[in-house]
């Protein structure tokens, strides 16, 4: 997953705008003009399709199991946490990012889900997806949370060290790659996974100004630095270094978990805003070493796509690019 940027700036036509600066009829001078700030998209992979989201739209392409066809689903983003400045602030776009995934990721999933099974007669309710996603949940917080607890207090005794924090970090960090690793061996978990590689390719090959047909996103990367799988690995980072700090008051138990459950808010806020900067900086010596991590954990999440993979990342794409482009020539 691609992370779109939460800025206020208007969306530019391509991600390189360039704009010949106004003269002065009078002085023959020119004026500097401010270039604007372009709005980087994001997406996710779903099943059998990709999802791409703009400034104020979105779409989601998938591929019909038997036609094979390609079919859209596009959509303004009208809720309040796409439109309402309070969630562009530094550190809370990065709860919007947590509230986004639950609001458009579930609503993109449960589309492509129901398209596919769709081709097999079968149709799959809001229910039995809600419920899944809350399992997953759950399962998530056992095995991510409780588990490096519990691990870590039978290796180090001493719960407010800071060598606690770090061997549960560390336990977590595994526990992570280790899912990552064991999941992606399933081939309908690996197809998901060679989606979200087009989902990069597309972003990528756009980025660079390439034209987005198959041959030119093929030759694109299949690593972003805005990805979702490397905003994991920062929070994991600024989780020891905020848990290093709480280990500073001596907690118990209780309050352990409880700190680990109640700094998700700050730590998903800090670990946006770090991301968000090494993207924006990618090209500077010290943060192209700092992003090598960030890039390297997104191999345990894609894989290279076949070429109607690309095409139904590049319909996504061109979809939501399309609704952007109609409301900015509404707005004009």
């Amino acid at each position: 997953m691609a992370v779109p940027e939460r800025t206020g700036a208007d969306l530019a036509a391509s991600p390189h705008p360039a704009a010949a600066p106004p003269t002065s009829p009078a002085s023959g001078e020119v004026k500097a003009k401010p270039r604007p700030t372009p709005f980087f998209y994001g997406g996710q992979a779903v099943i059998e399709g990709v999802m791409m989201r703009g400034k104020k739209h979105y779409a989601v392409a998938v591929r019909m199991p038997i036609t094979k066809e390609i079919v859209v689903d596009r959509g303004e983003l009208k809720a309040p946490i796409y439109t309402n400045p309070v969630w562009k602030l530094p550190f809370v776009r990065g709860l919007a990012l947590i509230g986004e995934q639950l609001h458009l990721g579930m609503k993109s999933l449960i589309w492509a889900a129901n398209m596919n099974a769709s081709g097999h007669n079968v149709e799959i309710g809001k229910k039995e997806i809600t419920g899944s996603v809350a399992a997953a949940g759950v399962f998530a917080l056992v095995l991510f949370i409780g588990l490096p607890l519990g691990l870590a207090s039978l290796a180090v005794h001493r719960s407010g060290s800071f060598v606690f924090v770090l061997v549960e970090g560390l336990i977590r960090v595994l526990l992570v790659l280790g899912y990552l690793s064991a999941i992606s061996l399933l081939p309908d978990v690996r197809r998901v996974f060679q989606y979200h590689g087009a989902e990069h390719k597309t972003i990528n090959a756009f980025e660079a100004g390439w034209p987005l047909d198959v041959p030119n996103v093929r030759r694109a990367s299949t690593l972003h630095p805005r990805c979702g799988t490397g905003f994991l690995l920062v929070v994991l980072v600024v989780s020891v270094i905020v848990f290093s700090v709480v280990a500073l008051f001596h907690p118990n138990f209780f309050w352990l978990v409880a700190s680990r459950i109640l700094a998700i808010p700050l730590i998903a806020g800090a670990g946006f805003e770090l991301i968000r900067f090494m993207a924006r900086h990618r090209y500077n010596p010290f943060v192209k070493v700092a992003l090598l991590p960030v890039l390297g954990t997104q191999k345990f999440t894609t894989r290279q796509p076949s070429d109607d993979m690309l095409e139904v990342a590049i319909v996504a794409f061109n979809s939501a690019r399309e609704g952007e482009e109609e409301s900015a020539g509404e707005a004009a």
